[in-house]
């Protein structure tokens, strides 16, 4: 299944380099969070990251890298989404690397759907695991927001266990009429399954897109 995935990406690459020179769809991001936590598992405190994407109709690809300390994480992904009525839906892959030690690389299939303010996202996948056996794994979240608020919660099942909630607020910061940078500040709660022991967080991230 994760070649499927690994092979619907490159394909999907392909076509979309055949409508680069007609289309300026390109956007890049930097920013800096205060403490980088995915999935509500903590990386590294204080890491900046940056991305770069491309959007044709209903289809997305990119590449996004994060400090890690010991290395940069890099991620390559690209989905499909449309909307049936008031309904939104997207099927997707996402490769998350390492250029060092810190971690190993995991493979896997992301699909989404929401609705007015609700939203919910699904991931099936695979970890390498470096010398011990591969891993896999299942992770659900639903996420619902209003005028910047949001808050969520996740779960992971299979291979890996435990959950994390996530409730905050993002917003841009104009000047004059002039989009300075994008700012959030979350609370994340991590359940001792997941990490061992319970752990909270207060987040705040920076960041900027550019489109080109």
């Amino acid at each position: 299944m994760f070649k499927k995935v690994m092979g619907i990406g490159i394909v999907l690459l392909g076509a979309l380099q055949v409508q680069f020179a007609a289309a300026e769809n390109f956007s890049a991001n930097i920013g800096y969070n205060s403490e980088y936590i995915y999935r509500g598992i903590p990386q590294k405190t204080s890491s900046a990251f940056a991305g770069v994407d491309y959007e044709l109709g209903g289809f997305s690809a990119g590449v996004w890298s994060a400090d890690v300390g010991d290395g940069i994480e890099i991620d390559y992904y690209g989905a499909y989404g449309f909307e049936v009525g008031d309904f939104g839906f997207s099927v997707g892959g996402t490769w998350y690397t390492y250029t060092g030690d810190f971690d190993d690389d995991y493979i896997e299939l992301n699909l989404g759907a929401s609705w007015n303010f609700l939203s919910f996202d699904a991931a099936v996948g695979e970890y390498k695991n470096f010398a011990g056996p591969t891993l896999s794994y299942q992770f659900y979240s639903l996420t619902a927001s209003h005028n910047g608020f949001y808050g969520k919660a996740g779960v992971f099942a299979d291979d890996f266990e435990g959950a994390y909630y996530e409730a905050g607020y993002g917003n841009n910061l104009t000047v004059s009429d002039v989009d300075l940078f994008d700012y959030a500040v979350a609370v994340i709660y991590s359940d001792s399954t997941l990490l061992g022991e319970s752990d909270t967080n207060l987040v705040l991230t920076l960041s900027k897109t550019f489109s080109f």
